[in-house]
């Protein structure tokens, strides 16, 4: 006479098995998204995704130009050959700035501007300061990569301590570029910053 059946159990996959199966699902997701919006710019045919690069989600406007071409594998024959603010040229130059812009006064003067003195400094015109595009430029490029999902938990952090800190301290420390603006917001050094010359011209 056969044995009766034995109902079998459930199978559960370890919690670590899954935590690894989520971050592959995460990565994939990225990889993925990141090679359409390649796509999509190598046709021409689709408009870029809301969260490319410094997205709406993060808060950052339009996406940025550096970011992308440094996303693309090899980086593009015609993109930017560097993707620090004050290398590019022309059109991607404005652009560039008009989307660090907007992460700066969208995100960036909300959350961390506090309390302008003479001992804290800052100028609202901080586009007409090279050092301080620069540097905010790096700061935002910092920011993109370590907020996104691929940075893992630790990445808002890492931001913090080794970018947003030290960028802020040397921009608003009373001998940085914004020293004298508190005090002289027509000082003769205060101009606007023009597109950097392309290299070799």
């Amino acid at each position: 006479m056969a044995e009766p059946a034995q109902e079998s159990e459930p199978i559960r996959v370890p919690d670590n098995d899954l935590d690894d199966l989520v971050s592959t699902v995460a990565r994939l997701v990225a990889e993925s998204r990141k090679q359409g919006e390649t796509l999509a710019r190598l046709t021409d045919d689709v408009p870029p995704s809301d969260d490319e690069g410094g997205g709406a989600e993060h808060g950052g406007g339009e996406g940025s130009v550096a970011a992308s071409a440094a996303a693309e594998p090899g980086g593009s024959q015609e993109g930017p050959a560097s993707i620090f603010i004050l290398a590019l040229d022309g059109k991607a130059y404005v652009e560039e700035l008009a989307a660090l812009t907007s992460w700066v006064h969208d995100l960036l003067l909300p959350v961390y501007g506090r309390e302008i003195t003479t001992g804290r400094p800052w100028c609202q015109q901080w586009q007409e300061h090279p050092e301080a595009v620069a540097r905010l430029h790096a700061l935002w490029l910092a920011w993109q990569q370590l907020t996104d999902v691929e940075a893992g938990l630790t990445g808002p952090s890492t931001w913090h301590r080794d970018h947003l800190d030290p960028t802020l301290l040397q921009l608003r420390t009373p001998d940085g570029p914004f020293g004298a603006c508190t005090t002289s917001p027509t000082r003769p050094n205060h101009r606007l910053l023009a597109s950097p010359e392309p290299a070799g011209a």
